[in-house]
C-alpha cells in the first residue's frame, strides 16, 4: 500500500505479507483436534529456540501478563528486581501492586547488571526471586545473563525469571543449560508477529514452588497451563490466528536456519553501528553490552529526534522511535530485528542520511 509506513521501531516490528496471509487461515476451535495440530506443529521448534526439553506454553496477552503471573506463582517472600531501564524499572511496581514484597537492585539507564551486586544480595536470604530482563529495550542494553544465571543458581531457594521479549530468536538462549526458572518473550519482536502472543517456559523447581502457593491466580497459573499442554491444550481460548502466524515464522525460521538467523541479527547491527559511528553519533549502551536486535542512539549531536522522525514519517514512510520514557529526545533506537534484511537496513540509513541533511 502506497500510505504504509514502515515500522523500524523496536516493536511491533514491520510484518511480511506471508505473515499476515498465515494470520487470516480459517478459523478452528480451540478445542479440536485442528488445535491440538497446530499447537503440536509449532511445539518441538519453540523448544528448540529456547534450549529446553520443558513443555512451551502459549499465552493470549502481552509479555506482561506472563510477568506478573511468575511473580503470582513464585514469590512468597519477596523479590529482587534488577532495574537498568523503563521495563525492568516497572516489574517492581507490578510486584507490589500484586501484594509482593519487592526491592530494586538499582542501576542507572544504560549501565548493565552486576552479577556480583546480584551475589551479594540473595546472600543475604532475604529474596525467593529475582526478576531479570536479559534486553532492556529502552535502553539497549544487553544484561549479561549467562553470569547473572550462575549467580542464582547458587542458591536453591532462589528462582530467577528472565525476560526475552527483544532477544528471543536473535541471540543463542539455553534455558536447561543455564538454569533458568521461567523464560518468557512476546509475538512482536523478533519473531516478527503482531501483538497479542506470550510464550514461555517453566522449571520443576518454579512448578514445584507454585504448588506452594495459594493465591496464584487461574489465568496465570503455571499448572493449569502445564495440565492443558499435555493435552495440547491452553487453559483459556488462545489467539488462534497469531499461532497460525507463528506456524508460518517458525517455517521461515527454520527455513533460513537458526544459527543463520543468529549470525544475519549480528550483521544487520553491525551495519546500523558502522553507521552510527560513521555520523558521529554515540552509543547509550557501553561496549560489550549492547543489544543484537536494536540498537539506542545517543543523541550526542543535539539534533531534533522528534523533527528527524516527522521527516522519516512523512517523507520515507518509515516509523524511527525517538527514545523511550526519560530518555526521550535525548536518545533515538533503530530496530533490525524480524524479517530485516541488509535491503530494508540499507534503505533505512539511506533515508536516515536524507533526513539528517534537512535538519
Amino acid at each position: 500500500m502506497s500510505d504504509h509506513i514502515r515500522l523500524h521501531i523496536p516493536g511491533p516490528v514491520e510484518i511480511s505479507p506471508g505473515t499476515y496471509a498465515a494470520t487470516n487461515t480459517p478459523m478452528i476451535g480451540h478445542r479440536s483436534k485442528d488445535f491440538v495440530a497446530l499447537y503440536d506443529d509449532v511445539h518441538p521448534r519453540l523448544q528448540q529456540l529456547m534450549g529446553t526439553e520443558q513443555p512451551v506454553f502459549l499465552s493470549t496477552s502481552s509479555a506482561w501478563g506472563v510477568m506478573e503471573g511468575s511473580l503470582r506463582n513464585l514469590v512468597k517472600k519477596k523479590v529482587l528486581c534488577c532495574c537498568s531501564g523503563a521495563f525492568s524499572d516497572k516489574w517492581v511496581d507490578v510486584a507490589r501492586r500484586c501484594g509482593k514484597e519487592a526491592e530494586a537492585l538499582q542501576y542507572d539507564w544504560g549501565v548493565p547488571v552486576d552479577p556480583a551486586d546480584v551475589d551479594a544480595k540473595l546472600a543475604t536470604g532475604e529474596f525467593d526471586t529475582v526478576t531479570f530482563i536479559h534486553n532492556e529495550t529502552s535502553t539497549g542494553v544487553m544484561n549479561p545473563l549467562a553470569e547473572v544465571a550462575a549467580v542464582v543458581r547458587k542458591y536453591d531457594d532462589v528462582c530467577l525469571v528472565t525476560d526475552t521479549v527483544s532477544s528471543f530468536s536473535v541471540v543463542p538462549i539455553e534455558f536447561d543449560k543455564l538454569g533458568i526458572d521461567v523464560l518468557l518473550t512476546g509475538s512482536q519482536k523478533a519473531l516478527a508477529l503482531p501483538p497479542g502472543l506470550a510464550i514461555f517456559t517453566v522449571s520443576e523447581r518454579a512448578y514445584d514452588r507454585a504448588a506452594t502457593v495459594d493465591d496464584r491466580g487461574y489465568y496465570f497459573d503455571f499448572h493449569e497451563f502445564k495440565k492443558n499442554q499435555e493435552k495440547s491444550m491452553t487453559p483459556s481460548t488462545p489467539c488462534i490466528s497469531t499461532i497460525y502466524g507463528l506456524r508460518h515464522q517458525l517455517d521461515v525460521i527454520f527455513e533460513e536456519g537458526v544459527e543463520n538467523r543468529f549470525a544475519r541479527h549480528g550483521k544487520l547491527n553491525d551495519i546500523v553501528h558502522e553507521w552510527i559511528r560513521a555520523n558521529g553519533f554515540e552509543f547509550f549502551a557501553p561496549e560489550g553490552f549492547r543489544s543484537k536486535s536494536l540498537t539506542c542512539v545517543k543523541n550526542n549531536k543535539e539534533i531534533d529526534v522528534a523533527k528527524l522522525g516527522q521527516i522519516m514519517r512523512e517523507e520515507h514512510k518509515i516509523q524511527l522511535d525517538g527514545g523511550y520514557g526519560k530518555i526521550k529526545g535525548t536518545t533515538f533506537r533503530i530496530s533490525n530485528m524480524g524479517d530485516e534484511t541488509e535491503e530494508t537496513i540499507g534503505n533505512l540509513l539511506s533515508c536516515l542520511d536524507d533526513a539528517l541533511g534537512k535538519l
